[in-house]
């Protein structure tokens, strides 16, 4: 059984029958592939099997913003279809293997009333939950006004999830950019500037909060 949120507290006997009753399907993706976005596979909730992907949405000018990163046991799908009037998908970031589950087998109950349907409800609600609270938090991060705050901001925020000083920024510089909506080249010389001033010591993706 996959071991991720979506299907918690559900015995492998009744994973096998969740999954033929809401018709679930796997499917390969090979890398920077779409694999669903607010106009293709809207109403599916995907489950990532293995691989990475990434939640981006590109505005009226075309300007990339990465909103989320996945990795094994991720979900990811219906709830975002209707949250942005310009172009939002979730790509494959390596070659992914992805199972998919119709948004309308998990909300309305089955004619066979089956008994493990209401663990489902319940899990997809926490992962709503857990969804809302982590976009909370990046809203918080972007209405930081300057580049300097912002980084500041998230890297305090990756400290207080790991109670440690040191942390490790789950992006690739760039991606970091784009996550932070800023542009690369100003985070990097901001980057060298809160080192220079003692503020932080960087390694690769490695960040130790010096001052906090």
């Amino acid at each position: 059984m996959v071991n991720c949120d979506l299907f918690k507290q559900l015995t492998e006997q009744e994973f096998q029958k969740i999954y033929k009753c809401f018709n679930i399907r796997n499917i390969f993706f090979k890398k920077d592939q779409t694999i669903l976005s607010n106009t293709k596979n809207a109403g599916t909730v995907g489950v990532v099997i293995s691989g990475d992907a990434q939640l981006i949405r590109f505005d009226y000018k075309g300007t990339r913003t990465l909103l989320a990163e996945y990795g094994e046991g991720d979900t990811f799908g219906a709830i975002f279809s209707n949250l942005s009037n310009g172009e939002i998908s979730v790509q494959a970031k390596t070659d992914c293997e992805i199972m998919f589950v119709d948004y309308d087998h998990i909300i309305n109950r089955c004619k066979k009333n089956c008994p493990y349907h209401n663990t489902v409800i319940e899990n997809m609600i926490d992962i709503l939950a857990k969804r809302i609270y982590t976009q909370n938090e990046r809203i918080e991060i972007l209405t930081k006004r300057s580049t300097r705050d912002k980084l500041l901001e998230y890297f305090h925020t990756l400290a207080k999830k790991s109670s440690s000083k040191t942390v490790y920024v789950p992006f690739t510089y760039t991606d970091l950019a784009d996550y932070l909506s800023i542009d690369r080249s100003a985070m990097m010389r901001e980057l060298k500037y809160l080192k220079d001033d003692g503020i932080i010591y960087t390694k690769g993706r490695m960040v130790k909060l010096i001052t906090m």
